[in-house]
């Protein structure tokens, strides 16, 4: 069942946070999707889902990735969204004094230089602590995680939102904000 669970998270992660059009539904401008649409589409793709095994997903996920709306008829991606017709409109929020970028060891030069960037993504996302940062390092090669001054950041009019996971956003981090 993990591995049934694991394999459904990765492909919510794909069609909720890129690629909704690959089982022909659509997300609106808050990043939800209807659950039945899903599911419905879902099937026509060869992949079996009910709302039970949604809600599972949601419910067990340990990075917090989906979200299923008050009346638990739509889910969404929490944040890491690269579908530009996905704008979620976070509200702005004063950080902590820090937060936690993790990378690999091997985009330390170019980040000092350019600082950090969304990419793909709307945003550049954050940890609230060196724990959750190291693990997303590792995902990308050797680990290594960056401070990012983050209220002084807010001082000087940088925003800053959190996703409903805790995940921290903002547009870009230049590098003097960086440690």
């Amino acid at each position: 069942m993990t591995t049934q669970i694991s394999d459904i998270s990765k492909f919510l992660s794909y069609v909720l946070r890129h690629r909704p059009e690959a089982i022909g539904i659509s997300l609106d401008s808050e990043g939800w999707a209807d659950i039945a649409a899903l599911i419905d589409a879902a099937a026509r793709a060869g992949r079996k889902l009910d709302y039970d095994l949604i809600r599972t997903v949601v419910e067990t996920n340990d990075k917090k990735r989906f979200s299923i709306s008050g009346d638990g008829l739509r889910i969404r991606a929490a944040q890491g969204h690269s579908s530009k017709s996905v704008a979620i409109s976070y509200p702005v929020k004063a950080p902590p004094e820090f937060l936690y970028h993790g990378t690999a060891t091997r985009f330390v030069d170019s980040i000092r230089q350019e600082g950090l960037r969304p990419g793909s993504r709307q945003y550049v996302h954050l940890s609230p602590d060196r724990e959750s940062a190291v693990g997303v390092g590792r995902r990308h090669g050797k680990p290594v995680v960056l401070t990012v001054a983050a209220g002084a950041m807010h001082q000087q009019g940088y925003r800053f939102f959190q996703a409903d996971n805790g995940v921290w956003l903002t547009e870009r981090i230049p590098p003097d904000f960086l440690a």
